[in-house]
């Protein structure tokens, strides 16, 4: 499974993204990505989850997930990330930050 996270915005308005590959992560940290996908209902998720309006200084995070059966992407605005979102987004931060 292949993931492309990036994470734009925010005061300075910096980029900061990564593209992971399952398979080429320590097997704990793969399996950890995968029940996250999972518990957060990835694949049902819309593919853009804004409020009504942008804070300026606000970060926006897309997260794109490509499996044999296809690929989904996922565009959120920090103010308007839904709870089961949030440790999966806070994972792949870590990862991107390493």
């Amino acid at each position: 499974m292949k993931i492309v996270f990036e994470r734009t915005g925010g005061f300075a308005g910096r980029k900061i993204g990564r593209v992971l590959d399952t398979a080429d992560l320590p097997p704990a940290q793969a399996c950890r990505l995968e029940r996250l996908l999972r518990e957060s209902a990835f694949f049902s998720l819309p593919p853009s989850i804004r409020p009504g309006r942008m804070p300026p200084d606000g970060f926006l995070f897309r997260i794109t997930v490509e499996t044999e059966a296809g690929a989904h992407t996922v565009e959120a605005a920090e103010g308007a990330v839904e709870p089961s979102l949030r440790p999966l987004l806070d994972f792949l931060l870590d990862l991107v930050r390493r």
